[in-house]
């Protein structure tokens, strides 16, 4: 994979201006390879693990906040995009990237509208 190129996509990009706090954000990121696998994981930045569990305290989620949990979490200091690809740059070049973020379905052909021209490795054997 690491000789693959890839395409990330970070959920608080999408978000309206002013609403990505990069000291308290939680934010779905998804990396596609050019050869069409999808992975997937979410970057919480410590401080909003602490602003979930004042959140939690009340509305009652959580066992009042007493306890905390997200599949595929990926704790952070910073969630800027560039802290987020520096984690997944080191996750890639250590060899940990396919124990810290999960696999999903590949990315089917009638979905590459959404990434760039000629992203996509062609499939020559068909």
């Amino acid at each position: 994979m690491r000789d693959l190129n890839r395409y990330i996509w970070i959920e608080a990009e999408q978000w309206a201006d002013g609403q990505w706090d990069i000291g308290d954000v939680n934010t779905d990121v998804i990396v596609v390879f050019s050869n069409r696998m999808k992975w997937i994981a979410s970057f919480f930045t410590y401080k909003n693990i602490l602003t979930l569990r004042e959140k939690n305290k009340e509305t009652g989620e959580f066992m009042n906040g007493n306890y905390f949990w997200s599949s595929d979490m990926v704790l952070i200091d910073i969630g800027s995009k560039e802290r987020i690809y520096e984690v997944i740059n080191y996750l890639m070049e250590n060899d940990q990237f396919q124990t810290v973020f999960t696999k999903y379905p590949d990315v089917d052909s009638t979905e590459d509208e959404y990434y760039p021209e000629g992203f996509f490795i062609k499939n020559e054997n068909i």
